[in-house]
């Protein structure tokens, strides 16, 4: 495991903020917990009350809701075909035509979506919503529902996931229903499952075998640097992850500050994230569970320190989205120490790195003065010890008990370590000691 390369510890990375440098690469790679924004939506079809609102639906006596919620369906399905079969004009039939920047903006998401090359794409109507200043802006017919988008993008998603967005309708006198807003329902949306890259400004995807990579479009030569970056990734992920991983690296690399569930706009984040891997679901936050559940992750590239991300940076994040569908409740040290564990690993086009000589510079720098593990609570706020530890006490595992052990660890942990005897249990089933005993042999061989 130990490299020969020009580094003597892992490559260091500078804090946005220092004037100097860090031992330990800032790589605050979050895989970030969805909460639904205050006052939720009603998901289910059909809903008479929206969640957190003491409002009723207005009555709307004249307005056949069966024949409504067909009209609308058949929209929702002309615009999903639209997108496959490459045909603008049904995209944007149902457009309210005299709302010149909703038309373009429009436009703009169909031309984004042509791109991805989904092999399936349904929009399903979820829980009508209740606004009275929508509805005085827009009259009576007023129908504001929020929208499922149940997407595959062929080649990277190994199933189909779903994102959410908020449609304004009203009735047009013909019968039919015209699409008024796109934008009503976004501050009430719940944050990580809606914000896609499609739907920003004019975007560039391009492909490689099992990477997606979209940037701003016009920005060719970034678009593939970061290919060639994700594809030395995706391997180094696929031969080094226990069991091997068979899944897909997708790359957002826009100048927008808030995609999916990354929020670069948080002064932490802004400052010392490089990258987030961002959970992609099978089923949306409030559906089955408040969490959603999950089927895979995106990563998202923070705009102010795109030019620090290399191959090894995207090989901590792809290990996020290798683990993703394991579960949510994984010790953070287990989390970020595998991740970390991976992107140190000999990688193509990557030098070696001396861990011999870091893993020394860990135990005299970061272990001698530790009490425990790094705690969930306070893992990004002692991210400077806590990631370096991290590693180190997965590498342990992997040195002592090898791959495969560590995999199913890891399995099990993220699907029902959700509390401390829980996680205590299956340490003890999996390497026969808890995370305190972990600590504790960490600290003898030290010693």
């Amino acid at each position: 495991m130990t490299g020969s390369g020009r580094h003597s510890s892992p490559p260091r990375r500078r804090h946005a903020a220092a004037k100097g440098t860090r031992i330990w690469p800032l790589l605050i790679s979050l895989v970030l917990v969805v909460v639904a924004v205050a006052g939720g939506l009603a998901l289910h079809q059909s809903s008479d009350r929206a969640a957190g609102s003491d409002k009723t639906a207005p009555s709307t006596p004249d307005i056949d809701l069966a024949a409504r919620a067909a009209a609308v369906n058949q929209v929702l399905s002309k615009r999903a075909q639209a997108v496959l079969q490459d045909n603008q004009a049904a995209f944007l039939a149902d457009v309210d035509a005299g709302n010149k920047s909703l038309v373009t903006r429009q436009r703009n998401l169909f031309a984004n979506l042509r791109q991805f090359g989904f092999a399936r794409l349904v929009y399903q109507q979820l829980g009508q919503q209740y606004d009275e200043a929508v509805t005085q802006k827009y009259g009576p017919s007023t129908y504001l529902v929020a929208i499922a988008m149940t997407y595959q993008i062929r080649g990277i998603d190994a199933v189909p996931v779903r994102a959410m967005l908020g449609y304004t309708f009203t009735e047009r006198p013909d019968g039919g229903w015209m699409l008024v807003s796109d934008t009503d329902l976004d501050k009430r949306l719940p944050r990580g499952s809606h914000q896609e890259a499609w739907d920003t400004g004019a975007v560039l995807v391009k492909r490689a075998p099992r990477v997606l990579v979209v940037v701003e479009n016009g920005q060719d030569a970034l678009a593939n640097s970061l290919l060639g970056k994700a594809s030395s990734a995706v391997k180094a992920v696929t031969r080094s992850w226990p069991g091997g991983w068979n899944g897909a690296g997708v790359v957002i690399a826009l100048d927008d500050k808030i995609v999916r569930g990354a929020d670069y706009t948080a002064p932490k984040n802004a400052e010392d994230a490089i990258a987030m891997a961002t959970w992609v679901y099978r089923t949306l936050p409030g559906e089955v569970n408040g969490e959603g559940q999950r089927a895979d992750s995106y990563v998202v590239i923070n705009p102010r320190n795109r030019a620090k991300v290399d191959a090894r940076t995207l090989a901590h994040e792809f290990t996020h989205v290798a683990t993703a569908p394991y579960g949510a409740h994984a010790p953070r040290w287990l989390v970020e120490g595998a991740a970390t564990y991976v992107e140190f690993l000999p990688m193509d086009g990557a030098d070696n790195l001396a861990l011999d000589k870091y893993r020394q510079e860990v135990r005299t720098k970061y272990l001698v003065k530790a009490k425990n593990l790094p705690a969930d609570a306070v893992f990004f706020q002692q991210s400077d010890s806590s990631y370096p530890l991290s590693w180190l006490a997965v590498d342990y595992l992997f040195e002592r008990f090898g791959g495969t052990e560590v995999g199913t660890l890891y399995q099990e942990m993220a699907a029902l370590g959700s509390t401390q005897p829980e996680r205590d249990r299956i340490m003890l089933e999996h390497v026969g000691m808890t995370e305190a005993d972990l600590f504790k042999v960490l600290k003898a061989a030290d010693a």
